[in-house]
């Protein structure tokens, strides 16, 4: 039996008649019996299970990702890639499952261009060829305090953002936005992001044009058992 076993037409043909979640418990009941850890894809791709010996392939991946903030200018992301980092994106966890998350993909250059010049700090002049700007519902999530979960929430979603972009051999980083209430404005502004919205932060991507040495954060002084 293969390391890496993907659950075949059957369910794949499954997921469009019965939906993600039925779908994923099926694949979750194969995986047992062939004793291997789950990955749901949650994105209409089938399911796949990674057995424990690849589980290091995912932590690596974790492990390797650096921000990149210069970027090949000549080379194109294929919009099949921009697709899959907005689908990994997708599949994070959210509060009360609410999803308050909306993305706006930045392309044109003259849009890169306008933010460039207001978000200096963003990198997007050092040859990003897209941008993708995380933004978060106000009013779509809990109650009261409860509606600031949108941040926690759509950090989550930004992590995968990286990590995909990561492991599709792209560069990215994280800029941040929220809360500086001067950076909301531009970015609202550029974006036209209606009210009721805001925006999180915003991403470059494209192909890495530098190769920065990835940094050990590893610090086990950071860990308190039990309590501090």
């Amino acid at each position: 039996m293969s390391k890496i076993v993907t659950v075949g037409v059957v369910l794949a043909a499954a997921l469009t008649l019965v939906g993600c979640e039925k779908v994923e418990s099926a694949g979750r009941k194969a995986a047992r019996k062939a004793g291997s850890v789950v990955f749901f894809s949650g994105v209409g791709e089938g399911i796949r299970t990674v057995s424990d010996g690849n589980v290091s392939d995912v932590l690596t991946a974790i492990a390797t990702r650096k921000s990149i903030r210069k970027f090949d200018p000549f080379r194109a992301v294929e919009d099949e890639k921009v697709e899959k980092i907005l689908k990994a994106a997708m599949c994070a966890p959210s509060a009360m499952d609410k999803r308050p998350w909306e993305f706006v993909v930045v392309k044109d250059k003259a849009q890169l261009q306008k933010l460039g010049e207001r978000l200096p700090y963003s990198r997007i002049a050092n040859g990003a060829q897209l941008a993708i700007v995380v933004c978060g519902s106000l009013d779509n999530g809990l109650p009261g305090r409860g509606k600031e979960y949108w941040i926690h929430d759509c950090s989550a979603a930004s992590m995968n953002i990286l990590l995909a972009a990561h492991g599709l051999g792209l560069g990215a980083v994280w800029t941040g936005v929220f809360p500086g209430e001067e950076r909301i404005a531009a970015v609202r502004e550029i974006l036209a992001i209606p009210d009721g919205y805001a925006p999180l932060n915003v991403i470059p991507i494209g192909y890495p044009a530098e190769d920065p040495a990835v940094k050990n954060k590893w610090n086990p002084a950071k860990i308190h058992a039990d309590r501090w």
